[in-house]
């Protein structure tokens, strides 16, 4: 059992939880069922009382708990143990250096998320979570996972990626794990694969990305069910499967390792001495010239044009109010980005959502936004007004002030909760208490004086992107910092192309476009080209003075496989 000091909680134990912690007592007189405590407020509260109120623990009938983004969180009480019915605890982006054992108590718990704490030992007990189905414990400081994995036979999805894992359990590789789909590991110094990884009858997206691996085993290519692998970053001794993975071939990459399992058992069957014919050096040469065919067209490219070849580029002016409120924005235009065929559009939306979720931290660190540059009036101007002030037509609504759209959404938040009786929110909702204490909001605005954006909350439905939309100008905004904009910027970028590159390479989802044929300039799915073009875009201050340009020679120049930019 970990080592837990309570000595401070104790000698407060007999507080009145209900003055200081106001949403313990809702969920107790409510009997809610669920409980969500995040972001700075709740941080605040945490470090004055020195953690967690002993009142949540007697909250038996919670099936979910949250606390999130609360760096002052540096430790978990063992009377955690008494909320039997927890379905899904959420504990992520604090500061828990560890996890009592007692967790094992939790008979109930289906989803365990311990992401981004400092967590160098993960505690046996969750060994006997017989009921889990998803664990992450990503972005912790992690060596191992506990052996008896195994045990836990209902998990689907495991993420342990961002750690210093050098190696699994010695027993995940189980038949026993036969519903485990998501297997995610990168950014760790995992050496190797066992061979034994086809037991995992079920597993359909392996990451193993930025690890110490040699090896890839033809094993893997018997996992009946695996559509979506991804070893880049490794440096493996079979230099052709090295290039197949940095192409992301799914398919090429097993079949590849197929090829190398027959291979193997022909050549213990065979004279090791004798030379290899003619046919099969020529089957060898045909196979590599398909292969360097494929890993040419799944090429994702960028042209970037600079501003000066193009005087009527963007310009975004940026006010002196924003720098207490979010300073940073990096912006660009994109052209070639196909959103017609197909679901190509919604791909996109989803694509970025998840970036929302993961690398801007669910909005926390930075916001993207995207907007039709077609329906912009340039130029344009990054400004901060009294809440009063700022009026948007919201995506989906209609025309409001900030201080509508935000007591609207707290009412629908407030709504929802009574409904299903949980304290948690989706949508626009779930962003509404980063705004909290702010005596201005960020936004931009267009020649004619409308909001286009309102981040983090929302962009404008004048600006909505639709399929037929030819060029897009994307921002990112950030409270943190230049660099924190311009990294979300390069993933989104990376994404599209990516997005782009599917999108040809599937011609026969392309096909099935309902509106008709494109329109002048728009690729349809016989003549696409996943080529995109990166319009530079300037950030000025009042005085006109360049604070920012995006992309630079500095940006899209991380190691992005099979990514090529052309200046």
């Amino acid at each position: 059992m970990f080592p837990v000091s309570f000595g401070r909680r104790s000698r407060i134990a007999n507080m009145d939880d209900t003055k200081t912690w106001p949403e313990v007592e809702k969920a107790a007189t409510e009997k809610r069922r669920e409980l969500v405590l995040q972001g700075p407020t709740a941080n605040t509260k945490i470090s004055s009382y020195g953690g967690l109120p002993p009142a949540i623990y007697s909250l038996t009938l919670l099936n979910y708990l949250e606390v999130s983004q609360c760096p002052s969180l540096t430790e978990l009480h063992e009377d955690i143990q008494s909320l039997t019915n927890l379905q899904s605890l959420i504990l992520c982006r604090n500061k828990l250096s560890c996890i009592p054992d007692v967790i094992s108590n939790l008979k109930s718990l289906k989803v365990l998320d311990l992401s981004a704490n400092n967590l160098v030992l993960l505690p046996d007990g969750i060994t006997q979570l017989r009921e889990l189905t998803t664990l992450n414990v990503s972005c912790n400081r992690l060596e191992a996972l506990p052996d008896g994995l195994s045990h836990c036979v209902k998990l689907c999805s495991i993420n342990m990626s961002k750690n210093c894992i050098t190696g699994f359990p010695s027993d995940l590789y189980s038949e026993r794990m036969d519903l485990l789909s998501t297997l995610v590991a990168s950014d760790n110094a995992v050496v190797e694969l066992g061979t034994d990884i086809h037991k995992l009858a079920a597993l359909k997206v392996l990451d193993l990305s930025n690890n110490q691996l040699s090896d890839i085993p033809s094993s893997l290519s018997d996992c009946p069910k695996l559509k979506e692998i991804n070893f880049r970053g490794n440096k493996l001794n079979d230099k052709r499967l090295e290039k197949m993975v940095n192409g992301c071939q799914t398919k090429s990459i097993l079949d590849y390792l197929r090829g190398k399992g027959r291979q193997g058992e022909e050549r213990g069957d065979v004279d090791r001495g004798r030379g290899v014919n003619d046919r099969k050096r020529k089957q060898k040469k045909k196979r590599e010239e398909e292969q360097d065919e494929l890993e040419e067209i799944s090429k994702m490219v960028v042209r970037v044009l600079h501003v000066s070849d193009t005087p009527e580029a963007l310009t975004v002016r940026v006010s002196a109010e924003v720098k207490d409120v979010r300073p940073y924005l990096v912006c660009c235009v994109v052209r070639g980005m196909i959103l017609k065929p197909g679901n190509s559009l919604k791909r996109f939306l989803v694509a970025q959502t998840k970036l929302h979720d993961d690398i801007c931290g669910k909005r926390t660190i930075a916001t993207i936004a995207t907007h039709d540059v077609q329906l912009l009036k340039a130029p344009l101007a990054y400004d901060a007004k009294p809440p009063t002030q700022l009026k948007i037509v919201p995506l989906g609504r209609r025309e409001m002030t900030a201080v509508e759209l935000i007591r609207n959404l707290q009412l629908e938040a407030d709504e929802l909760r009574k409904q299903k009786k949980r304290q948690n929110v989706t949508g626009l909702h779930k962003y509404l208490q980063l705004l909290q204490g702010k005596a201005l909001y960020p936004c931009i605005v267009d020649a004619e004086g409308h909001v286009i954006s309102f981040p983090p909350i929302t962009n404008s439905e004048k600006t909505k992107i639709k399929k037929t939309t030819k060029e897009l100008f994307l921002e990112v905004t950030s409270a943190n910092s230049l660099q924190t904009c311009k990294d979300v910027m390069d993933a989104l970028i990376a994404k599209m192309a990516e997005l782009n590159k599917f999108t040809v390479e599937h011609q026969e989802e392309a096909g099935s476009d309902e509106e008709g044929d494109a329109p002048p300039g728009q690729t349809t799915s016989t003549d696409a080209c996943s080529e995109l073009i990166i319009q530079q875009v300037r950030t000025v201050d009042q005085d006109g003075n360049l604070k920012v340009v995006y992309p630079s020679k500095t940006d899209l120049s991380k190691d992005i496989p099979n990514l090529t930019v052309i200046w």
